[in-house]
């Protein structure tokens, strides 16, 4: 085959920790754990959006949240019309396909209703589902099959007491809400899963795909996502595992303004009792179980590929849109910027596996979008804003990312090797700084102290004003 195919796994959350090769062997992913066997892992990547759409916009766009405009869930203010790595992988040759959760436009009642707008992103087949919350109202071919088979009543109860956009509407449907950080199995068989649907989905298509063309197939798991919901098999492999606590739940320093109410609801959002360590650590259990089940899919992916010799003419790739606090600082869920809610694994494997790589520069998912854009041999993106990837798949690692940045909600973030600068960009004024060399758990914010304001200054002057300048302009 003259072009390789591409299969680019996309979770929802998942924290670059979690996995079995960075975890101490604590979280069981033999299948991840393979492609690191085989492949480059990037030690540190970035996120664009600690939160599913700014995330993805990005990675569709190659261009950095304030350049697409897309600041929240809700898809307002994203500039129409922008090119996608999608369309330039489709024009280069790819059958370009989407399976699973994509989150690339706001979601109509029914996905099938999205498929033109996917189609303008540049996908020739769309077989989309929602996130495990958007089943609770929305129709896809995986809610048709619960409905069969007579699960879909009960499941999206269960999702509406735990979803904590869903309270007012609990009253109407007889059910009380439950908090955040509940841990018990969605009421459905393992092989009902969203997660385990998907990868026999995916598997399916893997063996039915018989075009002449190379494929591109976005892959994009709903879960490790909230609600922690993983089938009781999944948990009982966790029963009697010390499952490690975070290093800090230290609670940020309040915050004023916008910043601070956006404090204010990520901390309601995980209700104040997940600084408790015995809920803290039941969750991780529950979470680590639900990325094993991905894991499991993630095998019969591999099998798929195995079963039809394509292992050696595919290029694999593993990420997630964003991370997850999991109790670190007290806290559930992701949107702030300390490390866990931005930070995201990624790991390349190339067609025919290689021996072991790791690369610890700092890289964001630009740098991804990029780099699967010259895998595929495809023109760049045009207005692209990252840096091919290959060179260091090839064992040239002269490549040198000087920052990073995520943002979201308003808010951005510029990290470098030394610091981490969180600012307001409407009132362009700083919001945190960290000293990640002398506090790596970022619980110290010196934002106000007076050593430090050359620091702040410097980096506003080098990086948050000429980036937003460029957005803006």
């Amino acid at each position: 085959m003259s072009q390789p195919n591409i299969v680019w796994m996309l979770t929802d959350q998942h924290r670059a920790e979690a996995i079995g090769a960075r975890s101490g062997g604590v979280v069981q992913t033999p299948h991840i754990d393979r492609l690191i066997a085989e492949g480059t892992t990037f030690e540190s990547t970035y996120c664009q959006g600690p939160l599913c759409v700014p995330a993805r916009a990005s990675l569709l766009t190659e261009r950095h949240v304030s350049d697409h405009g897309v600041m929240d869930n809700t898809w307002r203010g994203g500039r129409a019309g922008l090119p996608t790595m999608v369309q330039q992988i489709r024009d280069a040759g790819y059958h370009t396909a989407a399976i699973g959760k994509m989150h690339l436009y706001k979601y109509p009642p029914d996905v099938a209703d999205g498929e033109p707008t996917m189609r303008a992103h540049g996908f020739a087949e769309v077989d989309e589902m929602l996130g495990k919350y958007g089943n609770a109202f929305g129709r896809s071919a995986y809610t048709d099959y619960l409905d069969e088979r007579g699960l879909l009543d009960d499941y999206r109860d269960f999702l509406d007491e735990r979803n904590p956009h869903s309270r007012s509407r609990l009253t109407e449907k007889g059910l009380t809400g439950r908090p955040h950080w509940s841990t018990d199995p969605a009421p459905m068989p393992a092989h009902a899963h969203p997660d385990a649907w998907l990868g026999r989905r995916v598997a399916d298509w893997l063996g039915s795909y018989r075009g002449d063309d190379p494929f591109f197939l976005w892959v994009g798991f709903p879960g490790p996502h909230d609600p922690w919901d993983a089938p009781e098999e999944y948990v009982d492999r966790y029963r009697g595992v010390d499952i490690p606590l975070p290093r800090t739940v230290q609670p940020p320093e309040p915050g004023e303004g916008g910043f601070g109410r956006l404090l204010e609801a990520v901390a309601d959002y995980g209700s104040s009792s997940s600084a408790d360590l015995d809920i803290i650590r039941e969750v991780r259990r529950h979470y680590y179980a639900g990325v094993s089940m991905i894991d499991d899919s993630i095998g019969l992916i591999l099998d798929a590929l195995a079963g039809r010799d394509l292992l050696d003419d595919t290029w694999i790739v593993y990420t997630s849109d964003h991370g997850e606090m999991l109790g670190d600082h007290g806290l559930f869920t992701k949107t702030l910027f300390y490390e866990s809610s931005v930070q995201v694994p990624l790991v390349v494997r190339p067609p025919g596996g290689q021996d072991p790589r790791s690369f610890d520069g700092l890289v964001e998912h630009l740098d991804l979008t990029a780099t699967l854009c010259e895998l595929a041999a495809a023109e760049p993106v045009p207005g692209g804003e990252g840096t091919s990837l290959v060179g260091v798949l090839r064992g040239e690692e002269e490549w040198h990312r000087v920052l990073v940045r995520s943002e979201c909600e308003g808010f951005g973030m510029w990290r470098t090797a030394d610091y981490k600068l969180v600012v307001d960009e409407k009132e362009l004024m700083a919001v945190q700084l960290f000293d990640l060399r002398g506090d790596p758990l970022e619980n110290v914010n010196l934002v106000t102290s007076p050593e430090h304001r050359g620091i702040i200054d410097r980096l506003m002057r080098d990086h948050v004003l000429p980036d937003l300048g460029r957005a803006s302009g």
